[in-house]
């Protein structure tokens, strides 16, 4: 089985190869290329070591409290966190920086990973949202190495492609410790794919327990944004293609009864910058990139956030936040983030990767699901126009999620008793 497993890998990875050499130049995929062939070279820290993995933006984001929370419990335990890809890579550099080494997840290869796991001798591992490598995790069974599924989800998507496999899902899950999922779904999910009913618990959503950044800030980052004090901000988080025609078009037409509104948009792929630029001249628009703030920005420009982890903290400056991945059929991003600092949320109907947390935005009144460019305008102007509307709705959002932490207590508890049992103090996170 990992024979064949391995070959159909390798076989697909030759196919990729000519996309993979555009994007090295593109987005810097390819830096420390070995480590990808699991030599992960010199500036380890101090056994004894953990591992955790998390795949880009989104995972990484997650893993920063559990990261915060291991280091604290346990300070005789180096830290290196893995991620896929280079934005993921700026994510634990930016702030995990003194807490984790940060080196890149080698492929799910016999000889990448045995190499990569003799260097990091890691006394368990963590994977972040359900990161499967049938290899890897059979390298770390080999070696007894505990592994651990943290802040565990599977979308609907993933569930369909997993059952076709599930002879193969049944005997991969066999090696994993213990399994932190989000939900109760998700806990269903797992089991029904193989894994021992009895090593499932549900924990919650580690973002759960991210706090927010003081606001203390607010007027320096409207002074890089170029925002006036008049501005009224919109921001349209982690947007795909398709989504920013759409949200261009509202924009425009709210701005014609609200000459104040500002718009920030953020792809989720900082690497399209250059595509949602040719969007907005297209409109009669002029684009100013995050990057190259404050130079040459014009008044009333629309403002594109070509940059990483910046995201979480601007939403502090806006009136109304748009979620993307939820008008197209991607399954939606993280509704958390802007609900636990205030906003009123929308977002489109696609949002199977975050199902629970959009259900109970709208269940409180915090988030309106939007079905397409005009109810996307109706629902903005309607907030924009009653400040009483926007507010009570904000509040929602916040008091949604408010008394939901927990989940890196409950993860911390897990490592205890299934990754490293007995070791160092009991204070909690």
């Amino acid at each position: 089985m990992y024979a064949l497993y391995s070959a159909v890998l390798g076989m697909g990875l030759l196919a990729y190869l000519p996309a993979f050499l555009t994007r090295r130049r593109r987005a810097g995929y390819g830096h420390d290329l070995a480590q990808r062939f699991g030599r992960l070279g010199d500036g380890l820290p101090a056994e004894p070591r953990c591992w955790v993995h998390a795949v880009s933006v989104g995972e990484s984001a997650a893993a920063v409290p559990l990261v915060e929370a291991i280091h604290r419990r346990w300070p005789e335990l180096g830290i290196v966190v893995s991620t896929i890809t280079p934005t993921g890579a700026r994510i634990v550099a930016d702030r995990l920086a003194g807490t984790a080494v940060h080196r890149y997840f080698p492929l799910d290869l016999p000889g990448p990973v045995r190499r990569a796991l003799e260097a990091a001798r890691p006394r368990f591992f963590i994977a972040i949202e359900t990161e499967l490598w049938p290899n890897f995790l059979r390298g770390l069974a080999r070696r007894r190495t505990p592994a651990m599924i943290a802040n565990g989800r599977i979308s609907d998507r993933s569930f369909r492609r997993y059952l076709r496999v599930r002879w193969l899902m049944r005997r991969v899950l066999a090696d994993v410790s213990v399994f932190a999922m989000q939900s109760e779904e998700d806990a269903r999910r797992i089991v029904a794919l193989g894994a021992p009913p009895e090593r499932v618990v549900v924990t919650g959503n580690l973002k759960s327990d991210l706090v927010p950044e003081a606001d203390a800030a607010d007027t320096v980052w409207r002074e890089r944004l170029g925002l006036r004090a008049t501005d009224r901000l919109w921001i349209a988080g982690s947007t795909h293609r398709g989504e920013e025609e759409i949200v261009l078009d509202a924009f425009l037409r709210v701005r014609a009864r609200c000459p104040d509104l500002a718009l920030l948009l953020a792809p989720r792929h900082p690497e399209r910058a250059g595509e949602v630029e040719d969007l907005i001249r297209a409109r009669a628009l002029a684009p100013a990139r995050r990057s190259r703030l404050p130079e040459g920005l014009a008044p009333g420009a629309v403002v594109i956030l070509d940059t990483v982890g910046e995201l979480a903290a601007l939403y502090a400056l806006a009136e109304v936040v748009f979620v993307g991945g939820s008008l197209v059929p991607v399954g939606g991003h993280n509704v958390l983030e802007p609900a636990m600092r205030g906003k009123p949320v929308l977002y489109g109907p696609h949002t199977s990767n975050f199902r629970e947390g959009a259900r109970l935005l709208e269940r409180s009144g915090g988030g309106l699901v939007v079905k397409d460019g005009l109810e996307l305008e109706r629902e903005l102007s309607r907030l924009l126009e009653d400040g009483d509307l926007a507010r009570h709705a904000g509040e929602a959002a916040r008091s949604a999620f408010a008394g939901r932490q927990g989940a890196v207590s409950a993860t911390l508890d897990l490592i205890a008793r299934h990754l490293w049992p007995g070791r160092g103090p009991s204070a909690g996170p």
